[in-house]
């Protein structure tokens, strides 16, 4: 993703940078808010949550005994009115809700969520216009180490080799294959001048036939508590290799997403990714 850069963020902000929490009833909005209260440059400044949620009122911070004196609220204005950024790891429509009042609100935006089809990657690109945004399908930066070196493997490796990913989430996940595996499906395919729309094979049953040297495939795992697994398999004759990242804990999400936080301090508008966050590019 591209974006038009301000100048770069001061090494020491004046102040900590006051980030609101979307989904902060879940599992994800539970680990960013603890990252948060042990962040010295951060502090939690709003969260919110589906209406349906029991968490609605309640303290932010109530889970790990402490109180913050932030109520979690389904008021979109009122849970980002005292923010600089929030982050966001729900679903496409909140999401979208979501960034409209950022840009109302002139707040700024890491977006974790996945799903997005492309009319809605393309509003999201229209709100970049007028605020900030640092969106990725995985915020961890091993994912993101990770995905450079396909990047690197996929040059070398272009023609002779069949490729396909393998992912693994827990029996919660609702999108498939997940963002992580497409993301890293387009850096292969963009790497070796493949468009992954036309290259992309996602299911296989039956008489398939011979495999299209061209394409790259994906498999899906669904069970259990699986934080997230893939595997990038480069198969040649004589030969194969395996890249693979496993996460055993969503916090290495949140680390990756106060990152995009501090990466964003320096920057008004634009759309950005983590290979901008990371200096991957």
């Amino acid at each position: 993703m591209t974006g038009t850069p301000s100048p770069a963020p001061a090494s020491t902000p004046s102040r900590p940078l006051r980030v609101a929490v979307a989904g902060a009833s879940g599992r994800m909005g539970r680990m960013l808010i603890e990252a948060l209260r042990a962040s010295d440059d951060c502090v939690l400044a709003g969260a919110l949550d589906v209406p349906s949620s029991p968490g609605i009122g309640s303290d932010a911070t109530a889970f790990l005994g402490h109180a913050s004196g932030v109520a979690i609220t389904a008021d979109i204005a009122a849970g980002l009115k005292n923010a600089d950024v929030l982050i966001d790891f729900t679903r496409p429509e909140g999401t979208l809700a979501h960034l409209a009042v950022c840009c109302e609100l002139g707040v700024k935006a890491v977006v974790g969520t996945t799903g997005f089809t492309d009319a809605q990657k393309a509003e999201i690109a229209v709100f970049a216009q007028r605020t900030a945004i640092v969106m990725a399908p995985n915020m961890s930066v091993g994912v993101n180490v990770t995905l450079k070196l396909l990047q690197m493997a996929a040059k070398a490796m272009a023609t002779g080799y069949d490729i396909e990913i393998i992912e693994a989430h827990h029996r919660h996940k609702v999108d498939a294959p997940s963002g992580t595996a497409l993301k890293m499906g387009e850096v292969i395919a963009e790497a070796m001048g493949r468009d992954l729309k036309e290259c992309g094979v996602y299911a296989r049953e039956g008489v398939t036939g011979e495999r299209d040297p061209s394409s790259i495939g994906f498999a899906t795992i669904r069970g259990g508590d699986i934080v997230g697994d893939h595997t990038v398999l480069f198969a040649g004759i004589g030969e194969r290799i395996e890249i693979t990242h496993k996460s055993s804990s969503r916090s290495t999400y949140a680390q990756g997403s106060l990152r995009a936080v501090r990466f964003l301090a320096g920057h008004k508008t634009g759309m950005f990714d983590m290979f901008d966050v990371l200096g991957l590019q």
